[in-house]
């Protein structure tokens, strides 16, 4: 902001402080429409309200760092410094929760294996088998 006076810089910080305050009113009013608590009977379904709020998130995050932490005045060289290591974080959270996901999966299969028939009439029990008492 060295290059702008120091009212236009105001004007700037209080209109980029007034888009904040509307976008954050909006995600508030969205999440108490979408539970029902503003209207009796009308809900939203999870996921729209869920990505509703990631959205404006992102759209807030946006704002904070191109006017506040001064981004628009910067290279792009520097932009794309910062802004990039920010991208592979969010991509290794996503990646983190699809894991866990399918760890949580595989876990359910290692509790309640599926059941399986021997043909020698023997039952498995881990690495032991039991086997017929006439066999002996």
């Amino acid at each position: 902001m060295g290059h702008l006076s120091y009212e236009s810089s105001k004007t700037i910080a209080t209109k980029t402080i007034l888009i904040l305050a509307f976008i954050t009113i909006f995600e508030v009013v969205f999440a108490l429409l979408g539970k029902g608590y503003l209207v009796d009977g009308f809900y939203i379904s999870g996921w729209i309200t869920g990505g509703m709020m990631i959205l404006l998130s992102i759209v807030k995050a946006y704002l904070i760092v191109y006017e506040f932490m001064h981004m628009k005045y910067e290279v792009p060289g520097l932009v794309r410094t910062v802004l990039f290591p920010t991208l592979l974080l969010v991509w290794a959270i996503i990646a983190f929760l699809a894991e866990g996901r399918y760890w949580l999966g595989s876990r359910e299969n290692v509790k309640n294996p599926p059941a399986t028939e021997s043909s020698s009439g023997t039952t498995p029990q881990g690495l032991i088998y039991e086997l017929p008492e006439n066999s002996l």
